[in-house]
């Protein structure tokens, strides 16, 4: 084989590679219904790669929606149901750099990291239920790199109105807050009680549909024209106002402890 074949195997090789990982829609499959995500291909490219290989791998199948938060956020992508407590955390990748680029406004996706660090996010995402542009200057700002479009908050409303339960009691209970379909006050006071399947919000899949990278010109993005690092993170708070300004963690659900909201 000659360098020039062996040249041109090599860059069709990677054509074919790019093409697989550009992909602009993705479509989640929920036991709520579905909802398609137009990704910021090129404008986040870090997070949307990170965020597409976690699909790929298949990562997110069969992960649950483990918080709810009513007219702030939906958050997903970190934890799995395997029959028991506590919820199984996903394995995940290296930490990526933020990419604060545009505002967290509702119908928008973004990533979730720890607390005072800038680049932690992994495999957690939300969806924003509110304009949340608190967030575009809280812990360096929340990359977000996609929205949901169609009819796809639809879907997300539906999961908003379900009622929740906390489970973990290391966290506020404003900010920990699990939907669970069908599952009454009674058993979500009940340490005793384990729940089915049934009884979570499951992200049954995610898959690419159109690897168009410029279906993003579609897209009528607001900018994050707020972010400075610079700015010390509040104080999380349990009050109504502050609700935005909490600092989305990846935190074990650890122990059992149900408090129906």
């Amino acid at each position: 084989m000659t360098f020039s074949t062996f040249s041109k195997i090599s860059i069709t090789a990677l054509m074919i590679a790019s093409a697989s990982a550009s992909a602009t829609i993705v479509e989640f499959t929920t036991s709520q219904g579905t909802f398609k995500v137009n990704l910021h291909d090129e404008t986040t490219p870090e997070t949307v790669t990170n965020f597409l290989k976690y699909i790929n791998d298949g990562d997110y199948d069969n992960t649950v929606v483990h918080r709810v938060v009513p007219n702030f956020v939906m958050q997903a992508g970190g934890f799995e149901f395997t029959g028991d407590f506590p919820l199984n955390a996903i394995a995940t990748d290296s930490a990526i750099k933020n990419e604060p680029v545009y505002s967290n406004v509702r119908g928008t996706i973004a990533m979730a990291k720890r607390s005072n660090s800038v680049n932690s996010a992994t495999s957690q995402w939300f969806v924003n239920l509110s304009d949340n542009t608190e967030l575009d200057n809280n812990n360096g700002g929340f990359t977000v790199f996609g929205e949901v479009i169609e009819d796809g908050m639809t879907t997300i409303e539906t999961i908003e109105s379900v009622s929740t339960c906390n489970i973990n009691p290391n966290i506020d209970d404003a900010f920990n807050t699990v939907p669970m379909p069908n599952y009454s006050a009674a058993q979500c006071s009940d340490a005793n009680f384990v729940p089915g399947v049934e009884n979570f919000v499951t992200i049954e899949s995610v898959v690419i549909i159109d690897t168009s990278v410029n279906t993003a010109d579609s897209l009528a993005a607001v900018k994050n024209t707020s972010q400075t690092p610079t700015t010390p993170e509040p104080e999380k708070s349990s009050s109504g106002g502050s609700i935005a300004w909490f600092s989305l963690m990846f935190t074990g659900l650890i122990a059992l402890r149900r408090r129906f909201k």
